[in-house]
């Protein structure tokens, strides 16, 4: 009796684990989804939404006005006046991150000022919106990356103030173009627009 019944949990076990073409079951809402599908719920629904157009795709990300509303605020205003249109990813590395928004294209230029630090608890993660800065914490502006995966050793170091919501399939593709010296791709990847989805109400 005892053999059988451990047979009939293995079969039990096993058959749950290969249900429903690889599935999984949220233990907090007891809700069902694929594992294979990357979904971000909105952080807080009155958060604006931006669109990044690119060459490869279009990535929609919302912006932590709740966590980080300077730095939120530069960038509302500079996508307002199509600032970041036109602009390259002039730095990636595969399984790091890419960069862009700088006007220079070189990884030196700024928007002609600097943004106080507003670090927070939050975690460093695949999507994550996260803005680059020199040496001096206080010295963000314009330059932003989007992680490409989990990074914890740049949690508590560098301004979270947003996350990438669908789009992840146009991040990965951008994330393996062939690059060069200083990790700056071979062929230019554009951001042909970046533009609002929605705004601040």
């Amino acid at each position: 009796m005892r053999t059988t019944a451990i047979i009939m949990i293995t079969i039990f076990c096993l058959s749950m684990l290969s249900c429903g073409g690889g599935q999984k079951i949220a233990e907090e809402t007891g809700k069902v989804e694929k594992m294979d599908e990357k979904e971000f719920n909105k952080r807080k629904a009155d958060n604006p939404l931006i669109a990044i157009e690119t060459d490869y795709g279009i990535m929609t990300l919302e912006l932590y006005h709740d966590v980080a509303p300077v730095h939120v605020d530069s960038m509302l205003s500079r996508v307002r006046e199509g600032f970041y249109d036109g602009l390259i990813f002039h730095r990636i590395i595969d399984g790091f991150m890419i960069q862009g928004g700088d006007p220079t294209g070189t990884g030196a230029g700024d928007a002609g000022y600097k943004l106080d630090a507003e670090f927070s608890d939050l975690p460093h993660v695949e999507g994550t919106l996260s803005m680059a800065r020199a040496r001096d914490p206080n010295s963000a502006s314009c330059q932003f990356f989007i992680c490409l995966a989990t990074t914890p050793h740049l949690d508590g170091q560098y301004s979270i103030f947003g996350q990438l919501l669908d789009g992840f399939d146009t991040l990965h593709k951008i994330g393996s173009v062939p690059t060069g010296a200083q990790d700056r791709p071979v062929q230019d990847v554009f951001m042909r627009s970046v533009h609002l989805v929605s705004d601040i109400p």
